[in-house]
């Protein structure tokens, strides 16, 4: 997982560097861009996507097939629920319950996964299964890193939007990677002549192609 290993390293450094600005810290207990969430408990939550990372390569090798990353949003609860959903409202009030903590706490946890992250990868082989215990299925690792960094692209701009900062700029493999996923889940529920309109035909494209 070589290349993995670059841009993860790269990606998680990204948001080390985002969670520890002091605006983010100035807005803490502030309602973030994501309706119902803290600025605190989004800056948690996208933290914990490092964090997650290496807890989830360190446990090794599942026994359970692993499904692909297409079926994996296709099963999960909170992509088919509104804000009001039970998932989406446990992710939010988990957040802001660890943001309780403060920002040097997340800072501390964040860092330590990234020392961690490269040695972890090295271990792994992109195939490997890997148990996503709340969901209760498994990923190949290399389809685990891809839903981490989606989490991390999309949430690295909920976190600059809620404080008014630059979005960062995460490696163009990275991107494309976040951007195919979003795609292929975007397509699967609006349709594909939906997102090919929305994408060069404005005029004829529906009101949203949102992937969530």
């Amino acid at each position: 997982m070589t290349d993995d290993l670059t841009n993860s390293s790269v990606a998680a450094s990204i948001v080390a560097d985002l969670v520890r600005r002091p605006e983010v810290a100035l807005r803490w207990e502030q309602e973030s861009a994501c309706a119902g969430m803290t600025v605190g408990g989004l800056a948690n939550h996208l933290g914990a996507q490092v964090v997650l990372l290496v807890r989830l390569l360190e446990a090794g090798p599942s026994v359970e097939h692993p499904i692909t990353v297409d079926e994996h949003y296709a099963r999960a609860a909170w992509t088919r629920e509104d804000l009001a959903g039970e998932a989406n409202v446990a992710i939010r009030e988990g957040s802001d319950e660890e943001a309780r903590d403060g920002q040097g706490a997340l800072v501390e946890r964040v860092e330590a996964a990234m020392t961690r992250l490269p040695a972890v990868l090295r271990s792994v082989a992109p195939e490997t299964p890997v148990l996503i215990p709340w969901q209760g299925w498994a990923l190949t690792a290399h389809d685990l890193l891809t839903t981490r960094m989606m989490e991390m692209v999309v949430h690295a701009d909920d976190l600059a939007a809620s404080v008014d900062v630059d979005t960062p700029e995460f490696p163009d493999e990275v991107a494309e990677r976040v951007i195919a996923l979003l795609t292929r889940v975007a397509v699967r529920r609006h349709g594909q002549a939906s997102v090919v309109r929305a994408l060069s035909r404005p005029q004829r494209a529906p009101a949203s192609v949102s992937a969530f």
